[in-house]
């Protein structure tokens, strides 16, 4: 890894000081912040640069020249209020909060680990509105901020980022036209519209159509600027301001990517192939030494025009864990953590998952796939470039999406349905409930299942989707362990399942190859036993915690201690005369990479109980409370659920 270098905070204070246009001044600022977010994203080892840098003109701007929050303390209810829908630009937002001293340099430099900044956005860090991550829900928020504020009595003006590709979103039209219903003024909506999506530009996606109109419709005065061009930004704000009667959206167009050459819209697609790459994850090294050279040298320059000295950088040091943070269940949006995973697919449940799915289009042609928006992450491209006929892009709009699914499902199709666990699971459960109850067959598929990557912070980690799913009748739930695994989760789910069936796979490579006994067949309700003991059995399901029960066995077995591990696939299915088989007279252990409650451990305590095998000690150990986010080794041993921490557990009970 290359040096990396940051911008101290005294740095900002003397650019700020000098006798400098203040727009000119504002433009070395932003820049100086870039670096500090590209450097906070090299060592933390993902995140978003593409956005972060796109809005930059905009936070920067808000913060040292339009709102008082600063002026009159974070805490005062006079405050004005800032906070970013979308959260993927956080780590620009995190940038300007360091340059004002609101954050230490400690915390910048802990992005995306266990006690520093999260991922997404959390009320917990200081200068913080908000939690986001999950998209659509900032007007809805900014509005019920604003509405408080009026009913308190209180000053303070609230701006909300939004996303272009959020605003597929319905709950973004559901607070378009409440906000107006309930004469809300005091709330600006400002659209960071780069036109690019994860990937691909929105218009590719499902294009959003005429903003100036769609927005006018629902009642909002609305105006246009260049967002990343101050004098604009700043005479939008002005006219915005000059209307009292009713809400306001700025429709900033940005450049994805803006202030680095190679990583600007329209440079960065065509380099991509049609494809922008530098939406997430941390850039490889010579990307980072050239982005960052070229940023300081335009500072350079500035400051020089300015009549003020270079730029003093400060040395970061080293990051902590990177080899364990890469070699354990890499990040979706973390390119060093791609290039680091595992070649071969049967060790990677995500990528053999994209291998089945091909295979299965082949041999069925009733099979429709279905994506919202997270082709790559989801290892779909392959089914999506084989079969274009049968891949729908439904953009981020999943319960639109499940809907849909329903309707492709009741007249005689197979619907597979892709998304992260969190938003399928959670904000699609009504419709898949709805779906599910017209006794048609869909298959879900959540990826992102789990405590692991933890680095994007809670919005993210899904640990509550085992129980929602498992709430809806009939439906099965499997996680697969490794490759060969998820092939047969995945025949069964299209070939078997009677209803509709829920797949949950790990986004990143398994951090070892879990092998399975030779001849294992996927039989329902059973699971199968990775290594052998007699004092207690330990039943877990997925590579990320099957691993960390296999080093348990492995620490156990030095002191003496002979335990069981049971792989089980089915979460919510479980056959009884095998399990009594499987348990004899053990303890029984449960590592959930869930919550405690309605996962793998609540579906072994029923079945222990039904049965009268209930006789014995039981323990679920379990994701307590919110996710802990940072590096996979750090937030498992948060939970006490690394393999030391295991065998710790096991001994002491």
């Amino acid at each position: 890894m290359p040096n990396i270098q940051l911008i101290p905070v005294e740095e900002f204070q003397r650019v700020r000081g000098a006798s400098v246009d203040r727009f000119a001044q504002l433009a070395l600022v932003a820049d100086m912040c870039r670096v500090n977010t590209l450097a906070a994203v090299k060592r933390a080892g993902s995140g978003h640069l593409g956005s972060s840098f796109s809005a930059m003109e905009i936070v920067t701007w808000l913060y040292y020249e339009r709102m008082n929050t600063l002026h009159v303390g974070l805490e005062s209810p006079q405050r004005d209020v800032y906070f970013s829908s979308k959260g993927h630009d956080v780590p620009g937002l995190y940038a300007v909060l360091y340059a004002l001293g609101v954050l230490p340099e400690e915390k910048l430099l802990k992005l995306r680990r266990f006690g520093g900044l999260d991922g997404h956005p959390d009320v917990g860090i200081r200068g913080i509105e908000a939690n986001s991550g999950s998209l659509g829900m900032g007007i809805s928020k900014g509005r019920g901020i604003a509405w408080a504020k009026r009913h308190h009595g209180w000053g303070g003006h609230v701006y909300v980022m939004t996303g272009d590709g959020e605003l597929q979103e319905g709950q973004i039209y559901e607070s378009l036209q409440s906000t107006v219903q309930q004469g809300i003024t005091a709330l600006t909506v400002i659209v960071d519209h780069n036109k690019l999506q994860s990937d691909r530009p929105v218009s590719q996606i499902v294009d959003i159509g005429d903003l100036e109109m769609k927005f006018a419709s629902f009642g909002w005065h609305v105006e246009r600027c260049d967002g990343n061009d101050f004098h604009q930004f700043a005479a939008a704000l002005e006219s915005l301001a000059a209307v009292n009667d009713r809400p306001g959206i700025l429709i900033a167009d940005t450049i994805k990517g803006a202030g680095i050459s190679f990583m600007e819209h329209p440079r960065a697609l065509k380099d991509g192939n049609g494809l922008y790459r530098w939406h997430a994850g941390a850039p490889d090294d010579e990307s980072f030494v050239a982005g960052h050279d070229e940023l300081v040298t335009r500072i350079n320059t500035g400051l020089e025009q300015a009549g003020l000295a270079a730029l003093t950088l400060k040395p970061a040091p080293p990051p902590e864990g990177v080899a364990a943070r890469v070699s354990l269940a890499g990040e979706p949006d973390s390119q060093v953590a791609r290039v680091a995973a595992p070649k071969v697919s049967d060790e990677f449940v995500a990528a053999a998952y994209g291998e089945a799915l091909v295979r299965a289009g082949q041999r069925r042609a009733d099979l429709v796939v279905l994506d919202g928006d997270l082709s790559s992450d989801c290892r779909l491209r392959d089914f999506e470039h084989t079969f274009p006929e049968r891949f729908i892009q439904n953009g981020i709009a999943e319960q639109d999406m499940v809907s849909m699914a329903g309707g492709l499902a009741r007249h005689g199709l197979l619907p597979v349905v892709n998304t992260f666990a969190n938003f399928l699971a959670a904000r699609a459960n009504e419709q898949i409930y709805n779906a599910a109850s017209e006794r048609t067959r869909i298959v879900f598929v959540c990826h992102y299942g789990g405590l692991i990557p933890a680095g994007p912070g809670k919005s993210h980690q899904s640990v509550r989707d085992i129980s929602l799913f498992g709430a809806i009748p009939d439906c099965v739930i499997l996680q697969p362990c490794n490759g060969a695994e998820t092939q047969m989760a995945l025949d069964w789910c299209v070939d078997e399942a009677p209803f509709c069936s829920m797949l949950r796979l790990i986004i990143g490579p398994s951090p070892r190859r879990i092998e399975l006994p030779e001849h294992y067949v996927l039989q329902p309700g059973c699971g199968a036993v990775l290594h052998e003991g007699d004092d207690a059995v330990l039943f877990g399901y997925g590579p990320v915690m099957l691993h960390e029960a296999l080093s348990a066995a492995e620490h156990l077995q030095r002191v003496g201690v002979r335990l069981k591990v049971v792989n089980l696939p089915w979460l919510n299915r479980i056959d009884v005369q095998w399990l009594a088989d499987c348990v004899a007279d053990r303890p029984v252990y449960v590592i959930e990479d869930h919550a405690p409650v309605g996962g793998l451990g609540d579906a072994l305590l029923n079945a222990l109980s039904a049965s009268g095998l209930l006789n014995r000690p039981f323990h679920k150990l379990a994701v307590e409370g919110y996710p802990a986010c940072g590096t996979p080794p750090e937030a498992l041993q948060f939970h006490g659920l690394d393999g030391v921490s295991i065998a710790e557990r096991i001994r002491a009970t």
